[in-house]
């Protein structure tokens, strides 16, 4: 092969490979959807509100009934834990039994 024709195969490689990841680039920001901001009057998707009631898993208080395992949610924390109306400490969404 002559010089001038890798040198013009050379260069039509890059150029293909930067029109890719143009593309690519893109293609991805488009996809990607801003995170909506969450305000007080909007807390998103969360895993417990005030007021709900929230049951313990049987393993962290064993030999007590369902009914002694569930306490009300008074306050939900920015971090996404909560405050227990009767149960003093914040505490975390795996400590308590799925919502069916």
């Amino acid at each position: 092969m002559k010089k001038e024709t890798k040198r013009l195969l050379g260069s039509l490689a890059i150029v293909a490979g930067a029109l890719g990841a143009t593309t690519a680039l893109l293609k991805k920001k488009s996809v990607v959807k801003p995170i909506p901001h969450k305000t007080d009057g909007n807390p998103g998707d969360v895993w417990a509100r005030p007021g709900m009631t929230v049951t313990f898993r049987a393993e962290l208080m064993p030999g007590r009934e369902r009914e002694e395992r569930t306490f009300r949610v008074t306050k939900l924390l920015p971090s996404g834990r909560v405050l227990l109306d009767g149960v003093a400490g914040e505490h975390a969404e795996k400590e308590f039994n799925p919502i069916r």
